[in-house]
């Protein structure tokens, strides 16, 4: 496939990897992935692996990180002020927060006071990508309808310039397509897609983002941002799942990306909020078809809508399946989601959900050394080495306040057994020290006695 190539030098990874360059950036993602480097910048030159990293921030303390096919399961992570709740000292601390329990992105999505400063700080404390959604800062002092298409991309400069490593715009909501959500339960969900559905329902005029899309791609391409092509009509339930409406959307984005790439920018596609279990192969299917193969990040999903207060669960059951089908990054989800914004135990409830749903999609997809964790964890627990099993939890304080709970003291931390079932019943203790040679030997005889 031949690429096209703009004129000046290049910027992007993606324009380094199709000159055939391999970067700083894509030998540090290697070295994670434990992948070869020229298979990184194959992937990267293909548009099957984004290396999300604003120039600015690369040049500042960004630790590259990679979405994609080759890569492990990523997680993000949202945080942000809203109008009644937070300040900048509180979202940094979630940020730190974020990072300490495992989320390999975080999206700023601020829409309440000191926004520029919350940001500023936000991106000079981190050394994982930062997103965000530009248009939440574009109305945050004005009504939507009052937004002109110079205001939305002045806005994704100015957030570029500051160095913001992806960005969610919602250019793949068409005025056509809004027809298509009348028969909905939820209808919009996505508050980036019903922005935009209010300003052209009121300006009788397309999406200005669409319109303007060449102007977005010229951005992105000056500063290395990554779009996240936005799903403004996400389902947001589960009878909404798999409908038209978010069909009709994906099939711009496939178009969106092909055009993304004609210009050396990096793309990834967001998924869907809520689908159940039955769909999720389908969706995954379906958006690497018409998006060519692009990283697909998903929100969730959420397989069920019965459990405000647990949707940390019923996300997490879905960003698993969906990871194992082929999902890239997982949006992860709160227990507050639908409810109240997260403080931070939320935050870390949400990420341990997700760092479970995560591995255990890049387990079902025989990730090489996926397993590796899990095999030294189960040793150790047969081998009633306690701390070692808390050392490689995920939570290992949670893991050891559990056992210490019911047995506190030092000495049971050498025991051959736990609570549940005491020194009687545990039956990794009763089989431990069996002489398997005397096993064998009476499964033999025993064979040997049937067959006379």
């Amino acid at each position: 496939m031949k690429f096209m190539q703009p004129a000046s030098e290049p910027v992007t990874q993606m324009q380094h990897a199709r000159a055939g360059t391999i970067t700083p950036a894509m030998e540090r993602v290697a070295e994670r992935e434990h992948v070869p480097a020229d298979t990184i910048r194959d992937e990267v030159a293909a548009g099957r692996l984004v290396i999300p990293a604003n120039i600015h921030h690369l040049a500042g303390n960004l630790d590259p990180m990679a979405i994609g096919a080759v890569a492990s399961v990523k997680i993000n992570a949202n945080i942000g002020n809203s109008p009644t709740t937070s300040s900048l000292d509180e979202e940094v601390d979630k940020l730190e927060l974020a990072v300490r329990w495992g989320a390999d992105t975080v999206m700023d999505l601020s829409t309440g006071r000191l926004i520029d400063e919350t940001r500023a700080a936000i991106l000079a404390a981190s050394t994982v990508p930062i997103g965000t959604v530009p248009i939440y800062q574009a109305v945050a002092d004005r009504d939507i309808e009052e937004l002109e298409a110079s205001d939305l991309l002045a806005m994704i400069e100015h957030q570029a310039r500051q160095g913001v490593d992806y960005m969610t715009v919602h250019c793949g909501v068409l005025l056509e397509h809004l027809p298509l959500i009348r028969t909905r339960i939820t209808g919009i969900v996505s508050r980036g897609g019903g922005l935009l559905a209010r300003w052209m329902v009121h300006h009788r005029a397309q999406n200005p983002l669409y319109d303007a899309y060449d102007e977005v791609l010229d951005i992105a391409a000056a500063h290395d941002v990554t779009l996240s092509l936005g799903d403004g009509l996400r389902p947001g339930s589960i009878a909404d799942a798999s409908d038209a409406a978010q069909f009709a959307e994906l099939e711009t984005l496939g178009e969106l990306t092909t055009r993304a790439r004609e210009r050396g920018v990096q793309v990834m596609i967001e998924g869907p909020g809520h689908i159940p279990l039955d769909q999720l192969e389908m969706n995954v299917r379906k958006q690497k078809e018409i998006c060519h193969g692009a990283p697909f990040y998903t929100l969730g999903p959420l397989v069920t809508d019965i459990a405000p207060g647990y949707d940390h669960i019923t996300s997490a059951i879905g960003a698993a399946v969906i990871g194992w089908h082929g999902a890239d990054m997982l949006c992860y989800v709160t227990p507050k989601e639908h409810l109240s914004l997260p403080n931070a135990e939320d935050v870390k409830q949400g990420l341990i959900a997700y760092r479970i749903a995560a591995h255990a999609a890049d387990l079902a997809r025989g990730r090489p050394g996926a397993r590796d964790r899990d095999d030294a964890l189960s040793r150790a627990r047969f081998a009633f080495d306690w701390e070692e099993q808390f050392d490689l939890s995920l939570d290992p304080e949670t893991a050891r306040a559990y056992h210490d709970e019911t047995l506190p003291d030092d000495f049971f931390k050498e025991a051959e057994f736990c609570a549940m079932c005491g020194p009687k019943f545990c039956p990794m203790h009763n089989f431990r020290d069996v002489d398997w040679d005397e096993i064998q030997r009476i499964v033999e005889a025993r064979r040997e006695a049937a067959a006379v």
